[in-house]
């Protein structure tokens, strides 16, 4: 009885975090970023795609209590766990897939920081930099790091306009690259 009474929540925050989650690997896996924005259509290209909508997402509801806090750990605690997942399809062994998830866990929070930092300030040239260190730091200019920058920032926006109900309920809209690259 007390199982159903608080456990509810919990089971409606994970189903809710694993709708997110493949909307969110939709929004990172849009054709553009690769074809169009020259990010390395890689598992490193994928993976900083995907945590760049990782960090526009959480960084939307922080500060959020409740049902939208355990949603965020759960939507986290899922990336983490497609991440694994990912390093033993790519053949780590299961000895060195701790390591690696260390490794890409400083690397992700390092991103949220950074971007954040940016997105708060709405510094895009600050926002731009810190895309072009993470994703292509083998390139000395790369233009397109400004449109992947004034994606972010338009998506961040889009964001703040959506209820957060629409969280609650699975549901998360990043816009499109291409509509972000025609205006």
């Amino acid at each position: 009885m007390l199982r159903k009474l608080f456990g509810r929540s919990e089971n409606a925050g994970r189903t809710a975090a694993v709708s997110l989650y493949e909307q969110i690997v939709a929004a990172a896996r849009q054709p553009a970023f690769y074809a169009q924005w020259n990010v390395p259509d890689t598992p490193l290209g994928r993976f900083e795609m995907l945590s760049m909508h990782m960090v526009l997402f959480l960084h939307r509801i922080r500060g959020e209590a409740g049902d939208l806090q355990r949603i965020g750990q759960n939507l986290t605690d899922e990336f983490f766990l497609d991440v694994d997942h990912s390093l033993r399809e790519l053949g780590i062994s299961d000895v060195g897939v701790p390591k690696r998830i260390k490794k890409l866990a400083r690397m992700f929070y390092g991103r949220a920081k950074s971007y954040s930092e940016a997105l708060d300030s709405r510094d895009e040239v600050a926002l731009a930099a810190a895309i072009a260190r993470n994703v292509r730091p083998d390139v000395i200019n790369w233009s397109e790091t400004r449109d992947i920058a004034h994606y972010m920032q338009r998506a961040s926006s889009y964001l703040a306009s959506q209820p957060l109900t629409a969280f609650a309920e699975g549901q998360v809209r990043f816009g499109s690259v291409l509509e972000e690259s025609r205006t």
